[in-house]
């Protein structure tokens, strides 16, 4: 019997093509950690989440994992983690879950944004939903739930935009790179302030979260209300049927979307509608994973999570762009100091106030001029446009506290200069401020004001002048 012996060089031969062949496979990971697939079972299941041993030393807090089972593969994220066991929110309602299942590790969830997105509408975990076809993916792959830029290595907030919008340019300025809420009840105009705002020519690209939104309005925000203003534009969507997971997964989504185009140095409109849905779907997580209210029916996690969110909004780094960031606050029963909106309107860098009477009023926008403010106005205003809205708001303040001392008949013309000023001079200011949706943007809104001024005030010395020649 003929024994065949491999000589040497054949062996380092071998040993070479079977490293070449391990760094090829390597290579076709985009990490080290896709490497090992790190895999538990489902020993228990409730109506929101479900628990899986095996996996405690493997995964941390926030990590995905994926579940297989009788529907195919389904994504979980990780909310607990005990020395024995795990618990996993499913990302979409009903999955077929059953005992024994096995569950492996995926880690953070990524996507992988591009160019051509725009004019695209997509889910929270950005898959199409437009029926155009598949998404071309990105160069990059980029985590959705981010870190903020380091605050040390951010550009100032520094240059002024013009929203097109009279009462936001006027008396609430905004920067690129701000972070604005609008704070309103239930059905006051939220939603078509922010499609106003996405017309405006300062940004590049704009980004429309719609989280919690009625899923017979997607498409009329989108089609009519979004209109041309699609085509720069990617949205995101999350109705209000879907599973927690995915309405909070939305606006991370679309953070991450914004980010994707701010560094590659262009402007960003990051629009959330809205951060109180966003925070809902937070506290039925975190209230499912065992975690206890802390005020008023929210969990700390809730208070964590928002400025996580928010601080990734803003300049980037040098080279970088900007992510303007306008969110919209719902503040239950007209409660402009309820816990969502009195912990966002410490994170964010101005808020406008929506007021319903004035929407009742058929004012719109209905925006409160004494209410809303911009941290950022006086890096807006030139020094004599602030001086000027001093004045105004001085004039809308003195107009309001005497409504009801004029109503009843109690003012006399000449016995207040400053109160005839502003009986004069108010209904005109608040007639400049009026725009519907479907008007033109402003160019210029201090110089539409004091046209209007001027023809008011000619109006009034015409008037006077008849008065005096028919005395006469």
């Amino acid at each position: 019997m003929n024994e065949q012996v491999s000589s040497p060089e054949h062996g380092s031969r071998r040993q070479s093509s079977t490293l070449e062949a391990l760094e090829r496979l390597v290579s076709r990971f985009s990490s080290p950690d896709e490497l090992v697939r790190r895999g538990g079972l489902v020993t228990t299941i409730t109506p929101n989440n479900y628990q899986v041993s095996g996996l405690s030393p493997y995964v941390c807090l926030g990590d995905y994992v994926e579940h297989h089972g009788q529907a195919g593969v389904t994504l979980g994220e990780v909310v607990k983690v005990e020395p024995e066991v795990v618990i996993v929110c499913p990302v979409e309602r009903g999955e077929a879950i059953a005992i024994g299942d096995p569950v492996i590790r995926f880690g953070a969830f990524r996507i992988a944004p591009d160019e051509a997105w725009c004019g695209r509408t997509v889910n929270a975990l950005g898959q199409p939903i437009d029926g155009q076809g598949p998404l071309e993916p990105g160069k990059r792959r980029r985590a959705v739930a981010a870190d903020a830029p380091a605050s040390m290595s951010r550009q100032r907030v520094n240059q002024p935009l013009k929203t097109g919008i009279k009462a936001i340019d006027i008396f609430s300025p905004l920067c690129l790179g701000q972070r604005l809420g609008v704070f309103a009840g239930s059905g006051v105009g939220k939603s078509t302030l922010l499609a106003m705002l996405t017309r405006a020519e300062a940004f590049d690209r704009a980004v429309v979260a719609l989280v919690g939104e009625r899923g017979r309005e997607v498409r009329e925000f989108i089609e009519d209300t979004l209109g041309e203003q699609m085509k720069k534009s990617v949205a995101v969507v999350a109705t209000s049927d879907e599973s927690p997971m995915v309405r909070r997964m939305a606006p991370m989504t679309a953070m991450a979307i914004a980010e994707y185009f701010r560094d590659k140095g262009e402007n960003v409109l990051l629009v959330v509608d809205s951060i109180t849905r966003f925070a809902h779907a937070i506290r039925e997580v975190s209230v499912a994973s065992g975690e206890l209210p802390v005020a008023r029916g929210y969990p700390a996690t809730v208070f964590t999570e928002l400025p996580r969110l928010l601080e990734r909004a803003g300049p980037g780094g040098a080279g970088a762009g900007s992510i303007t960031a306008i969110v919209s606050i719902l503040v239950d029963g007209d409660n402009h100091n309820d816990p969502i909106a009195d912990s966002t309107r410490g994170i964010l860098d101005g808020h406008i106030v929506l007021d319903r009477a004035l929407a009742e009023e058929g004012r719109y926008p209905p925006i409160s001029p004494l209410a809303s403010i911009s941290r950022l106005a006086r890096t807006a205003w030139e020094p004599d446009e602030e001086n000027l809205v001093i004045r105004l708001r001085a004039l809308i303040q003195r107009f309001e506290e005497t409504k009801d001392l004029r109503l009843l008949g109690g003012y006399r013309p000449g016995a207040d200069a400053e109160l005839d000023m502003a009986v004069r001079q108010v209904p005109v200011i608040y007639d400049v401020l009026k725009q519907q949706p479907g008007d033109r943007l402003s160019g210029d809104a201090f110089a539409d004001l004091a046209d209007a001024m001027k023809r008011a005030a000619a109006e009034q010395q015409a008037e006077q002048a008849g008065a005096q020649a028919g005395n006469a």
